[in-house]
């Protein structure tokens, strides 16, 4: 049967958290997104999952229809969110926390902080290491230069370039009298990642929660990368998709689902083995 999802608000102080509510039946399993994604790109693999979890997935701050421009962008901030939709919509039991990238970010950063409130993690295309200096801005400067708002669909298709990712910004801006605009100010994308740039080896070193890293074929992270991850939490599960970039969610969706369906279901046989343009998003 077709999922119906609801969207529901959530305020914190000066700040308004959008939560597209897919439903379902079991623990509750909370979406993050990447940077300047939203939880729309997240109902792919929300509708996979019903059938086994409660599930919902949060416009991370700054994203999507939550408050554009909140006063506050430190990562504790984004963490302190995430506390307050587990504290919703299940308060009595820990929940499991899946995140792309900035989102996979957060998910360990709140696991980290807040043990009590985590069942498990899944952490697609994530890092504790931190960026390089000038990344942020860099990406802050390739936002800033899009030539907003567009026309239409087709006018943003052909800046952007046809991809599962440009889709999946385009399937989700707002639409303006004068056209059609992305739902992120490219300053706070350049903070925000300013933040999930600096290294947080500390935290991951000390996380209790069980963990599950997987990586696209195609993902933004060496295998050096990706091996010192582990190292430095060796008790971490990991799986290196057989396709997909940093975004396997989109481009990847079947291999990613299965995957992560397999963890976060029990069915746990051992690792799973073996994009030009834009710098790479968190």
């Amino acid at each position: 049967d077709p999922v119906t999802i609801t969207r529901r608000r959530i305020t914190r102080g000066d700040v308004d958290l959008s939560v597209l509510d897919a439903g379902g039946a079991g623990p509750l399993l909370v979406l993050l997104h990447g940077l300047a994604g939203s939880a729309a790109e997240m109902v792919a693999t929300a509708e996979a999952l019903t059938d086994s979890f409660r599930i919902v997935a949060l416009d991370q701050r700054g994203h999507g229809r939550s408050t554009r421009r909140p006063g506050d962008l430190s990562r504790r901030a984004f963490v302190e969110d995430v506390v307050a939709v587990i504290d919703l919509f299940s308060p009595r039991d820990p929940a499991t926390l899946v995140g792309q990238s900035m989102g996979a970010h957060t998910a360990f950063l709140t696991a980290a902080t807040h043990p009590d409130l985590v069942a498990d993690i899944v952490m697609l295309e994530g890092h504790a290491e931190g960026g390089r200096p000038g990344e942020a801005a860099a990406l802050g400067s390739f936002f800033a230069s899009w030539p907003t708002p567009f026309a239409d669909p087709a006018a943003a298709l052909a800046f952007l370039g046809d991809s599962p990712l440009s889709r999946a910004w385009i399937a989700d801006f707002e639409e303006t009298p004068a056209g059609l605009s992305p739902r992120f100010d490219a300053d706070v994308m350049a903070a925000v990642l300013e933040d999930v740039h600096r290294p947080q080896w500390t935290a991951w070193e000390s996380l209790t929660v069980p963990t599950l890293v997987v990586f696209g074929k195609d993902g933004m992270f060496t295998a050096a990368q990706r091996d010192e991850l582990i190292a430095r939490r060796p008790q971490t599960r990991r799986a290196d998709l057989s396709q997909g970039s940093h975004d396997a969610h989109l481009d990847a969706t079947g291999e990613w689902v299965a995957t992560l369906r397999r963890h976060l279901t029990g069915e746990r046989s051992g690792a799973v083995q073996p994009m030009s343009g834009p710098p790479s998003r968190q």
